[in-house]
């Protein structure tokens, strides 16, 4: 479930991720930067927060939708990648800029970037006890055929 508690502890400082500026003083190590496309400042203008891994440094996960995306190229537009990929995002289809979202708004934003995060934690947990089980039943199938 080791998966599960990154993803709490991730998700835990995400509200404050409506702000460009913490998004994009998450990419101090990026390994992208100048006469790219994908510089801190355009991943942190489509939504991405850079949470790197140590077998995958340019990991970047959009802070509404939960989307990850690896393997970046210098070209790779930050915008047109996460729409390709969750077109249906509430932070690229926000209709204002965050600065003036009212209190409604920015609540129903919330709302839904919670409804998002319980899927994702339901669905990982629930592929963790499949797994379980799936070893369980083989276990249980081996033993029965050595008897």
């Amino acid at each position: 479930m080791a998966g599960i508690d990154v993803l709490s502890a991730r998700f835990s400082s995400y509200d404050l991720m409506y702000s460009h500026d913490v998004r994009e003083q998450s990419f101090a190590d990026w390994p992208f930067r100048e006469e790219c496309n994908c510089t801190p400042e355009k991943m942190a203008t489509a939504g991405f927060v850079h949470c790197p891994s140590e077998n995958e440094p340019d990991v970047a996960c959009c802070f509404f939708c939960l989307i990850e995306l690896e393997g970046w190229e210098p070209d790779d537009d930050p915008w047109s990648e996460h729409l390709k990929r969750s077109p249906n995002c509430g932070f690229l289809n926000l209709k204002k800029d965050f600065t003036e979202l009212t209190v409604a708004d920015y609540n129903h934003m919330e709302k839904e970037r919670l409804k998002i995060y319980i899927r994702k934690v339901c669905h990982k947990r629930m592929a963790y006890f499949r797994d379980g089980i799936d070893h369980m039943i083989e276990s249980l199938k081996s033993q029965l055929d050595s008897m």
